[in-house]
């Protein structure tokens, strides 16, 4: 018996499958494009269907006997359907500009923070609900025709099971859920003019949807037994996925985007977590919340810099077999061992994030000179991207947060250099952990506690989650590192008005 996560990002979909004792076996991926103007950020909900059936295919070809397959996502992005579930446009993406006014709108009749104690959120337009009113504004016909309003994780769980239901975690997303009461919140929908009765039925964390379709079986290639499940949230899935089940851990997300996760063991200060753009998110452990602290740029702003800055030394480190990434960070500590770069690196290069949010925001590179290399714009970037959650650490201080130790995932969870400038720097233990894909082992985790294969989320986690190293956090560094960061916390407010 086989079990596998299914994560649905914004360019590519992934299925990872595990064995019965958790052990990694094998993952298929697809990626679908993403449209981008000036006026709209856009993918095709029919693309990500078709990337999904693909992936489950390639997999199910080599391991029939998958019982189960968790479903992760990406939120915000739902998509209007028909009665037979097909899309009736293009589906936007939390990046697209439209639905400013309208989120306006809500906050006049409502008040935003009381929109924030009712959903977790401050109001913003990269959230659903805003966006469903653009919709029914300017394109009345589709709002006719819909049958349904999915999001995408619910949207790939409807197709495998012809069951419409979407995990608490998932359904904050939409700006429009109760966390408190864990259902959809009448105020905000009527507020809305948006009929609450075509949204899924939300449902905790880890619930089954049901069987496969006969229709998605021959798609697939999966037995009609096989069962789908409700996971999360991408980032709620990643959580899971590093062992994190309390207030005591909170998790670094060291992907493209950086994103720091800590645990609640009650509701925290909404008052506090609105001051800083905190989403309040219901966990998978009933009473318990998370919240998300991230940059826009984390692991991105490395690429940025290794496809801009470094291609000489991209090429270098090819000849020598080894990453351009552990290339920079040896030609760096060759010359400088541990010190500081020496540059202030605001890493907003796609905007800022928590606790900002400020998509005007540009990135800045402070104190360069003709002696600057590559590998010290590298290290700098590195150090920006911290120093930018600390910042966010600093934000989170009266909100409740008390974890001691942080689990690292993601692909900079790799790397020793970065680790250690973490612990360093954020004055907390941090341990890497082996997978890189926490949201499809948290997703499979799930699925297996549902399907019975594991008795609970601490025996998944037992057989799933490993540690490998633990970076101890080091008192003269996080002095040094402490008074740089005096600086960068000003360099926000001196270069925005320049921008």
């Amino acid at each position: 018996m086989k079990i596998a996560g299914l994560d649905i990002g914004t360019t590519g979909c992934k299925c990872t499958v595990f064995d019965d004792q958790g052990k990694y076996l094998a993952k298929a991926c697809r990626d679908y494009p993403v449209t981008r103007a000036v006026t709209g950020h856009e993918i095709d909900a029919a693309a990500i269907m078709d990337a999904v059936y693909a992936s489950i295919r390639e997999m199910a070809e080599k391991y029939p006997d998958i019982a189960g397959i968790g479903v992760t996502s990406f939120g915000e992005t739902f998509v209007c359907v028909d009665e037979a579930g097909n899309p009736l446009h293009p589906a936007m993406l939390y990046t697209d500009p439209r639905g400013q006014e309208e989120c306006q709108e809500l906050i006049e009749k409502l008040g935003g923070h009381n929109i924030a104690h009712i959903t977790g959120l401050r109001p913003h337009e990269m959230y659903s609900i805003s966006k469903m009113m653009w919709i029914k504004k300017h394109c009345p016909e589709i709002y006719a025709s819909t049958r349904r309003i999915l999001l995408m994780g619910d949207y790939v769980v409807y197709h495998l099971t012809g069951k419409a239901q979407i995990d608490y975690s998932l359904a904050t997303r939409t700006m429009a859920f109760d966390i408190k009461n864990l259902c959809w919140s009448r105020d905000i929908f009527e507020a809305a003019d948006i009929d609450s009765n075509l949204m899924s039925e939300p449902v905790p964390s880890g619930t089954i949807a049901g069987v496969i379709t006969q229709k998605s079986a021959q798609m697939t290639g999966l037995s009609t037994d096989t069962k789908i499940v409700s996971v999360s949230h991408d980032q709620v899935a990643a959580a899971v996925g590093a062992g994190a089940f309390d207030g005591t851990v909170a998790v670094d997300g060291a992907g493209t985007v950086e994103c720091l996760t800590p645990i609640y063991d009650e509701l925290p200060d909404i008052d506090v977590m609105y001051e800083g753009y905190f989403s309040v998110v219901p966990y998978v452990i009933p009473g318990k919340y998370v919240a998300y602290a991230f940059s826009y740029t984390g692991g991105a702003l490395m690429q940025w810099c290794v496809e801009t800055i470094a291609k000489e030394e991209k090429k270098l480190a090819g000849e020598q077999g080894i990453s351009v990434n552990e290339y920079l960070e040896k030609m760096y500590d060759g010359l400088h061992h541990e010190e500081p770069s020496g540059l202030l690196v605001l890493p907003h290069f796609a905007g800022a994030a928590t606790p900002y949010m400020d998509t005007g925001s540009k990135g800045a590179v402070l104190g360069l000179t003709t002696a600057t290399t590559a590998a010290d714009i590298y290290r700098g970037c590195m150090e920006g991207v911290v120093y930018e959650m600390y910042l966010n650490l600093q934000a989170l201080k009266h909100s409740g947060i008390h974890f001691q130790k942080l689990h690292a995932t993601g692909g900079g969870a790799h790397s020793a250099v970065w680790m250690q400038m973490k612990a360093d720097m954020l004055n907390l233990p941090m341990t890497a952990l082996k997978t890189a894909d926490a949201g499809t082992v948290g997703s499979a985790m799930l699925t297996g506690v549902a399907i019975g294969l594991f008795s609970d989320l601490a025996d998944a986690a037992a057989h799933m989650v490993e540690e490998t190293v633990t970076y101890v956090p080091r008192k003269e560094m996080h002095e040094r590192y402490q008074k740089i960061y005096e600086r960068y916390r000003q360099v926000y407010h001196a270069v925005r008005p320049l921008m």
